[in-house]
């Protein structure tokens, strides 16, 4: 008997490393009667990357507006999925990760007993406000799931020692699949193009808990990193966010060699990330998409949920402070033994075929239950 699943996003990263698992279910419909439902938490990058792909969802909820606070978009997200699930009736929601879409969505899931399946589960700072919701939302979807798809041993083992219900599988992540995926997609770009292969820094920062003066000492940290290094492009696709784009413009803008560019969309940022030198970022995805391509991360935060990555040498936590990010990216550049420290560390984010293993560990639990219901 199909098993009725939807699969539920709001977000660009969770759109990216949703993808290749809504695709994977889709090879099997006489296994699965999958229905797509977007929130539009993000409305612009989502677009964005459901264009990229070709995907029309089967419901959109557009609920961005203007200014929403947390408790604004949580209220309309759980009328709306009170809705949906009433009508509906899956019997399983597959959700991504840590945002408020993904916490909803599972929340009003276990309110109408439906089973919940948590993509990329199992990443922990133990620290309430960093990352902020992130944190306790993906522990708090922990509880609600049944199914838990992790990414790494150590994400396995954060839910062993949690004690969360249900089954867990360690697969890698998905977001390694949408990179190798995009990689093999021809990409032109004359930007691109122009930056001598291994000249590129990329830049990205945008995490709420950064705004402010966290992201002013990043910014003068890039200022002064354009003056030492001249003949090194630095490129930061500027967030959308009002608050983040003017303080970059006030920081950065007229620097010769420091490229404020728009928001890329993924198959470009990929091939970015393929020439870059290093990269420094706040994001939680490039942590794991970075290594993959022997790139050396710089992760300018204070904590990681993702500390595989640090374990293995493929990262390495800076914060925010100035002086530490200029002195750690001076020696990328100045001690080759110590960048290769960096480039040859394993990634620990698997091999690109995480997609493949959840559908197929849904398959496995299907039959399962199929043996149970004959008996």
């Amino acid at each position: 008997m199909k098993k009725k699943v939807i699969v539920t996003f709001g977000t660009r990263p969770e759109a990216i490393k949703m993808i290749p698992v809504y695709q994977e279910l889709l090879k099997y419909p006489d296994n699965f009667d999958v229905t797509l439902v977007v929130t539009g938490q993000h409305r612009e990058m989502l677009d964005q990357v459901l264009d990229i792909y070709q995907i029309t969802p089967d419901i959109d909820f557009n609920i961005m507006r203007p200014n929403q606070s947390l408790t604004e978009v949580t209220n309309i997200l759980q009328l709306k999925y009170d809705e949906l699930y009433t009508k509906e009736r899956p019997d399983l929601v597959l959700v991504h990760g840590d945002t408020t879409t993904a916490l909803v969505a599972a929340f009003e899931a276990f309110y109408h007993k439906i089973e919940v399946g948590h993509v990329e589960a199992g990443l922990r700072t133990y620290e309430r406000y960093n990352p902020f919701p992130e944190e306790l939302n993906r522990q708090l979807i922990g509880r609600f799931a049944t199914f838990h798809f992790a990414p790494t041993l150590k994400a396995k083992e954060n839910l062993l020692k949690e004690r969360v219900q249900g089954k867990i599988w360690v697969t890698g992540n998905t977001g390694i699949d949408t990179l190798f995926l995009n990689l093999k997609k021809k990409y032109e770009d004359t930007f691109l193009d122009q930056i001598v292969e291994g000249k590129m820094i990329i830049l990205t920062t945008h995490r709420r808990e950064n705004l402010g003066e966290s992201m002013e000492h990043i910014f003068l940290a890039i200022k002064k990193l354009s003056k030492k290094w001249p003949d090194y492009a630095i490129v930061y696709p500027v967030h959308m966010n009002p608050k983040i784009t003017k303080m970059a413009h006030q920081f950065l803008e007229g620097l010769p060699n420091v490229h404020l560019i728009p928001p890329l969309e993924v198959v470009a940022f990929h091939h970015y990330l393929k020439k870059a030198k290093i990269i420094l970022t706040d994001s939680g995805g490039i942590q794991e998409e970075a290594p993959s391509l022997g790139k050396p991360v710089l992760v300018l935060r204070g904590t990681t949920e993702r500390p595989e990555g640090v374990a293995s040498g493929t990262l390495k936590l800076v914060g925010t402070n100035q002086e530490t990010i200029v002195g750690e990216v001076n020696r990328l550049l100045e001690e080759p033994s110590y960048y290769q420290t960096f480039t040859n560390a394993k990634n620990p984010y698997g091999d690109g075929t995480a997609s493949v293993q959840i559908v197929k560990a849904l398959k496995l639990m299907q039959k399962t239950q199929e043996e149970v219901n004959i008996r």
